[in-house]
Order: C-alpha cells, then sequence, then structure tokens
C-alpha cells in the first residue's frame, strides 16, 4: 500500500486499509493469526502493508496467546481469526487478556452483510440467522466492541482501539468481508488516546491528606501489575530512587522494579512471605501501595496481614489515604504527589529493613539428581540482564517467582487466568516485540502439550528462545493440590528430544540437551549463552512429586 497524507483519499485505500495504519500507528509492526475465508480479501491488505507484518500462527488460541506476549512487551498486540469457529478457539486467550489487563485485538472476519442479512445457514454459523452469537459471547471478555459497518466503521475503529489502549483491556472488531472492501478515507489526525482522568481538585485534596499521613510513619512501597499497565515504571523507579524507601512486589509484578537495588525487600506473598519482606510490609506504619491488586496465587490464599488504617492505596483511577478516599486521579498523577511529598518532607522515615541475607556464595554444582530448588537456582544465576522469561503456571511460576532477576529483565506469568501452556505462545509474542533480548521459556511437560504446535513458529521466525522444558512426569502443580496418585493427573510420555525436529529445525540450528542433574544444567546454560543465535531446547528432568516451596505454601492455602 503506498504511502497517504492524513486526510488525502488514494485510489482502492479501503476501510480494511484505516484499521492496519490505526494500528500501525499505535506501534503495532506484527499482526499474528490464522487465514480463513471471511478474512482473506483483508489479509491481501496486510501482506501488503507497509509496516504491519502477518505472522501466521498454528491456531487461534495460539494466535492469541501470542498477541498478548507481544503487548505486554510492546503495549498493543492484535490477531486476526475467521468468524466462529476460528474466533470461539480464541476467546480463551482473550479472557486471559482481559483478567491480566492487556490491551489486545482481535479482528474476526465475518461473512459479508449482504449474506448475512439473508438469514441462510451459512458455515461457520450457527445455522439460524442470527450472525451477532459470537460477538455477544465476546462483549463478556472485551472493554470494547463493534460490528463494523460501512457508514461508521472508521468512527468505531478510533473508539475501540481508543479504549483498548486507555483501559488496557482488551477490544473486539467484527469486520465483514465486503466491508473491509469499501472505500475509505486515511486517517485525518492522529489517534487520541491519553484521555485526562486527573482533577485538580482531587490532586490537592490527595496531597494535603498525604502531608498529614507520612510524617513520623515508618513507610515502605508496595508496587504490583498496574504499575507496569498503566506506563509508569519509569515514574516509580525515580520515586523508589530519590525516596530511598524500601519497597517490593508481589509475584504478578515481578521485574516491575530493579530487584538488584539494595532497597528491595524481596516478593511479598501473604503468609507465604520470607520474613524479612513481611516484617518490612506488614510492620509499615505507612504503607504505600501501587497499582496491587490481589489474587489467590500471589497471596497464598488471601493470607495478607495488611491494616487498611495504615496505608495509602493508589489503583487505576483514584487513591485512599486511611479511609478517606480521593477520585478521579489517575496512578502517574498519585504518584508524583507521593514522589513530591516524600521528598520534601524531613520526617518520612523509611521502614528498617532486616539485613538482606548474604549471596550465596558459589558451590559447586551438584551431581546428584536435579530437584526443583537446583533447578531454579541454577537458573536464575543464568539469567543475563534485559531477558525476558516466561514462566508457565505452575513449578516453573513458583519456582521462579521468589529468585531475584537482573535489572532490565521481564518476568512474564499468568497468575490471574492461570491457562497452562500461554507462555509457549507468549514468549513468541514478546520475542518479536523487542528481537533484541534474548527469550527464555520456562514450562513443564504437562504445560507444553497444550500449546506445542507453536514450536513450528518459533523456528520459522528463527526466535533464539532457551527453552527449559521441565519433565516430571504430568501435572505437578494440580497433585500438589490434590490427587498425587490419581490418573487424571498423568500425562502421556513424549520423545521431547523430537520435538524441534518434528517442527521443522534443520540440526545445525538448533541444540538440545537433556539434564539429570544441576552440574548438566549449568553446563547446558553456557552451551546455550555460547549459542546465542540459535534455539537451545533443554529438557530438565525433576521428581514428578518435587515442587517449589512457594508452590507447597500456596497449594495448602487452595486446598482449604
Amino acid at each position: 500500500m503506498s504511502e497517504a497524507t492524513p486526510g488525502e483519499s488514494l485510489e482502492n485505500y479501503t476501510i480494511g486499509d484505516y484499521l492496519l495504519d490505526r494500528l500501525a500507528e499505535l506501534g503495532l509492526t506484527e499482526l499474528f493469526g490464522v487465514p480463513g475465508d471471511f478474512n482473506l480479501h483483508f489479509l491481501d491488505h496486510v501482506v501488503t502493508h507497509r509496516s504491519i507484518r502477518w505472522v501466521g500462527s498454528a491456531n487461534e488460541l495460539n494466535a492469541g496467546y501470542s498477541a498478548d506476549g507481544y503487548a505486554r512487551i510492546r503495549g498493543i498486540g492484535a490477531f486476526l481469526t475467521t468468524y466462529g469457529v476460528g474466533e470461539l478457539s480464541a476467546i480463551n486467550a482473550v479472557a486471559g487478556s482481559f483478567a491480566e489487563s492487556v490491551p489486545v485485538v482481535q479482528i474476526v472476519g465475518a461473512p459479508p452483510k449482504e449474506t448475512q442479512a439473508s438469514g441462510r445457514k451459512i458455515h461457520h454459523s450457527l445455522g439460524d440467522g442470527d450472525f451477532k452469537h459470537f460477538l455477544r459471547m465476546a462483549e463478556e471478555v472485551t472493554c470494547a466492541h463493534a460490528d463494523l459497518d460501512a457508514a461508521t466503521a472508521t468512527w468505531e475503529i478510533d473508539r475501540v482501539l481508543r479504549d483498548v489502549v486507555f483501559r488496557r483491556r482488551p477490544g473486539y472488531l467484527m469486520l465483514a468481508a465486503d466491508v473491509a472492501e469499501v472505500a475509505a478515507y486515511p486517517p485525518a489526525e492522529p489517534l487520541t488516546t491519553d484521555l485526562p482522568v486527573t482533577t485538580p481538585r482531587a490532586v490537592a485534596a490527595f496531597e494535603e491528606a498525604v502531608r498529614r499521613f507520612l510524617p513520623g510513619r515508618r513507610t515502605a512501597v508496595l508496587a504490583d501489575l498496574l504499575v507496569h499497565r498503566l506506563g509508569a515504571t519509569e515514574e516509580l523507579a525515580s520515586f523508589l530512587s530519590e525516596s530511598q524507601l524500601p519497597f517490593a512486589t508481589l509475584a504478578w509484578g515481578k521485574t516491575l522494579v530493579d530487584e538488584s537495588d539494595p532497597n528491595f525487600v524481596g516478593i511479598y506473598a501473604g503468609a507465604a512471605s520470607q520474613d524479612r519482606v513481611r516484617e518490612v510490609i506488614e510492620g509499615a506504619d505507612a504503607l504505600i501501595t501501587l497499582g496491587v491488586e490481589y489474587t489467590d496465587n500471589t497471596t497464598a490464599g488471601f493470607s495478607m496481614d495488611l491494616d487498611p488504617a495504615r496505608m495509602i492505596d493508589v489503583s487505576r483511577f483514584g487513591a485512599r489515604v486511611g479511609d478517606e478516599v480521593f477520585t478521579p486521579i489517575s496512578l502517574q498523577d498519585a504518584l508524583a504527589v507521593l514522589h513530591r511529598v516524600a521528598t520534601e518532607l524531613d520526617d518520612v522515615a523509611p521502614m528498617p529493613a532486616a539485613e538482606a541475607p548474604a549471596a550465596e556464595a558459589p558451590r559447586e554444582p551438584s551431581e546428584g539428581p536435579l530437584t526443583q530448588d537446583g533447578l531454579w537456582s541454577v537458573m536464575a544465576s543464568q539469567l543475563e540482564s534485559a531477558n525476558i522469561v516466561a514462566a508457565d503456571q505452575g513449578t516453573s511460576y513458583f519456582g521462579m517467582a521468589s529468585h531475584r532477576f537482573p535489572a532490565k529483565s521481564t518476568f512474564i506469568g499468568q497468575p490471574m487466568w492461570g491457562s497452562i501452556g500461554y507462555t509457549l505462545p507468549a514468549i513468541i509474542g514478546a520475542g518479536l516485540a523487542d528481537p533484541s533480548r534474548r527469550p527464555v521459556l520456562l514450562i513443564g511437560d504437562g504445560s507444553a502439550q497444550l500449546t506445542i504446535q507453536e514450536m513450528g513458529v518459533m523456528i520459522r521466525e528463527k526466535l533464539p528462545v532457551v527453552v527449559v522444558l521441565v519433565n516430571n512426569d504430568g501435572y505437578t502443580v494440580e497433585r500438589a493440590i490434590h490427587g498425587p496418585d490419581e490418573v487424571y493427573n498423568d500425562i502421556a510420555p513424549w520423545r521431547w528430544e523430537l520435538v524441534p525436529r518434528l517442527f521443522g529445525a534443520a540440526e545445525e540450528d538448533y541444540l538440545y540437551r537433556r539434564v539429570t542433574t544441576e552440574a548438566e544444567l549449568l553446563q547446558a546454560c553456557k552451551d546455550a549463552m555460547r549459542n546465542r543465535e540459535k534455539l537451545a531446547f533443554i529438557e530438565a528432568v525433576t521428581d514428578r512429586d518435587d515442587i517449589p516451596q512457594l508452590l507447597e505454601d500456596v497449594a495448602n492455602a487452595l486446598k482449604r
């Protein structure tokens, strides 16, 4: 498609082109998905677009997962499916993006409007003449949706995309095949997504309350996921650096902060927290919580001991000081107030923290059977700055959550939605979103069997992912919760060493290692680092019933 100036009419420029240009304006350069007869003509415009590249996925669910991982790094993600059979395969991924506050756009190629109006039994439909069934399903897991028609399509596209970016939730666009081909004008002006949500009165009242509340109180900070989702990580880093307050995150917000900072006390997980973390967070006279949302998985069954009367809590669009509520105020504006007050007042006292445990002295890796503790200790020691690490929900997520990561690294998990297999396609999206950073995938054998088809896309896209597959013979996280010896927690045994070749990798383009000891794992990691341009597939064998301590604590809480 040729370049257009805003408002200029272009021959053959269509509503489909308008949608692509708006997505490109928001920073999208990859569109994931699966072709189907109702989206093929729109796909012709995708493959000729000047800045958006088509990334075909193995199935629609995986496309949604990839778009989610992409959005967590790039700030926006999108994927394309066909009507009915395609979009329903992906609705699990969309629901996960909604639960985890990830801005993803689902585009659905639908039958032409004339065909829909006929009421005939069209393939991929339910055969009852109602073509809105699936749009109504999507309403429940999206913040905005539209069935585009020719007259208002460009307005509706702007509305849905604006809501997706502003609310950090998924959106849904039903694009009939004929509507996508209707002539249109290119965007006349930039899409406004930074909408005002703060009033000066709310800011002033909040600041006054903070100035009354903080003096003389031992203060600490607990930050979490929404700071990242709302784009306030740099503001948070500046606040923490200048205030010198001790701070922690929940596992959901892991790597939101610099975990190498001496003021970082660790991961807060309610009663499952390390003693030092609980003393600082639960013992503070003034606890500042920023973008924190508590889940059962991240708090060991809501076992927090936090007194709201001693808290300043900042959420998406409001703040609270003790029992006083201030709204509307954005998280960024509230954080700016806290930064200003904490650095201006002389009597804001950091909550004392017990001395951090001394770093473990280097030791010879064990030659005995590989344990979960050994596995995650070695992996944490081998991470590099700026790695993108995706850990699937289970032993991988809970095993890595309590280990400190290098600065500028990113941890991706899904503790709220918890759909196993999510991370394999998600790491593809994350890796394509920032090719300068090496992706690391940590996933169990049970989880991998759900989405393993996407290995073919990983190999086709030449992503140098370090895949650490934990072979512990089934659904170990489920065994920890209930039925440790039941058949329903078993899986079919696979020949994992054949996976890269099965999905198209030439022998010289990847390395495979099967490790059963810490020493073998350490050597495999070093081999992967020496081969930075290659896919590395490490099969790490651990005992079926061995689990990380954090997972044991959470599993015990979930049993109750």
